[in-house]
C-alpha cells in the first residue's frame, strides 16, 4: 500500500497564498479511504498542510445476507429506516438493486433519518424518503433530536457488525422498537503494510487523525497500545467523533484532540485550533 497525497499541487499553491494557517507545512495523515476522505485532504491543503492517506479500514459483504434480505423485504413494516454512514446507504441500495427488491417502490409508510448531510444526500439519491437529517452528526444525537417521535415505532438499522451499541441503546429509550440487521462488514486492509505505515506514522507527521474505533483498533493490531500512547508525545492524535475519542483513551492516550463534528470544516477548525494554540504555548508546555 502507498501513502498518496494527490494534492500537492494544491498545496504548493496554497501555502504561498495562505501561509497564516497554523496548518500551513504540517503533514498530516488521514486513515481513511481516499474515496470518502477528497473534501477533507482538499480542505487541509487548501490550508497549506500536506494531506497523506493511509486508509486503515476498508469494508466487506456481510457473511449472511438473509437478515438484510428479509428487512428489505418487510420494509413497509417499518416506520423509520435510521442511516448512519453512506456506506450503509449504499449497501442497502446495492442489495436492493443486486437482488431485484423493490425498496424504492414500497408503501410509503416509512421515512428515512440520517446522521448528516452527505449520508442524506447518498439516501435522496438512492431513492430514499429523507424526513430527517442530524444537525449533530453523530447517532446518539440523531436519536435525541427524533425524541418523541419514536415512541410507539418500528425502526430499521442497517449498519456495521463492528458498530457499537449506543444508537440502538438510545432508540430504545426513546421507546422505539429496533431491528438491526449488519448491511456491511467493517475489516482490516489487506493491503496494509507495517513497515509503510510505521515510516509514516513514526516519521515526520504533525498529526493522525482518526474516524472510527476499528482505525483505533486496526493501529493497536499492526504496532500495539504502547506504540500509539508513545506517539502522542509527537503528533497530534485526532478523533473525529466521541466514539473514537473514547476509543483512543481506551488505549491510553491522555492527550486527544476531539473534532465533535464529523464534517470537515470540523475537522479543519479543530487541527487549525490545536496548532494555532501549541505554536502560542511556552516551549515544552504539553498540550491537551
Amino acid at each position: 500500500m502507498q501513502v498518496r497525497s494527490p494534492f500537492l499541487k494544491r498545496w504548493l499553491v496554497s501555502v504561498r497564498e495562505n501561509p497564516a494557517s497554523s496548518l500551513a507545512g504540517k503533514r498530516i495523515v488521514i486513515t481513511r479511504a481516499m474515496t470518502v476522505s477528497e473534501e477533507l485532504a482538499r480542505e487541509l491543503a487548501d490550508r497549506g498542510a500536506i494531506p497523506l492517506v493511509f486508509p486503515l479500514v476498508s469494508f466487506a459483504e456481510p457473511e449472511d445476507f438473509d437478515p438484510l434480505d428479509r428487512a428489505i423485504d418487510e420494509i413497509a413494516q417499518f416506520d423509520w429506516l435510521i442511516l448512519t454512514s453512506v456506506r450503509a446507504v449504499r449497501a442497502v441500495a446495492g442489495r436492493t438493486s443486486e437482488s431485484g427488491r423493490l425498496l424504492r417502490s414500497a408503501e410509503r409508510t416509512w421515512r428515512a433519518a440520517c446522521v448528516g448531510p452527505v449520508t442524506a444526500e447518498a439516501a435522496t439519491l438512492a431513492g430514499f424518503p429523507v424526513a430527517h437529517v442530524a444537525e449533530t452528526h453523530n447517532g446518539v444525537a440523531l436519536a435525541q433530536e427524533l425524541g418523541s417521535r419514536l415512541k410507539g415505532t418500528k425502526v430499521l438499522l442497517p449498519r456495521s457488525d463492528k458498530a457499537n451499541p449506543d444508537l440502538p441503546a438510545a432508540l430504545r429509550r426513546h421507546g422505539a422498537e429496533v431491528t438491526e440487521v449488519i448491511a456491511y462488514r467493517t475489516v482490516k486492509p489487506t493491503d496494509v503494510d507495517r513497515s509503510t505505515l510505521g515510516e509514516t506514522a513514526f516519521g515526520e507527521v504533525h498529526a493522525i487523525l482518526f474516524f472510527s474505533s476499528s482505525a483505533v483498533e486496526h493501529f493497536g493490531e499492526t504496532f500495539g497500545n504502547r506504540e500509539i500512547r508513545a506517539l502522542q508525545d509527537k503528533v497530534a492524535i485526532t478523533a473525529v467523533g466521541p466514539v473514537t475519542a473514547k476509543a483512543l483513551r481506551e488505549a491510553g492516550v491522555e492527550r486527544v484532540i476531539v473534532s465533535a463534528d464529523t464534517t470537515a470544516a470540523a475537522v479543519v477548525e479543530a487541527l487549525e485550533k490545536h496548532f494555532a494554540a501549541a505554536k502560542a504555548a511556552p516551549a515544552g508546555a504539553k498540550q491537551a
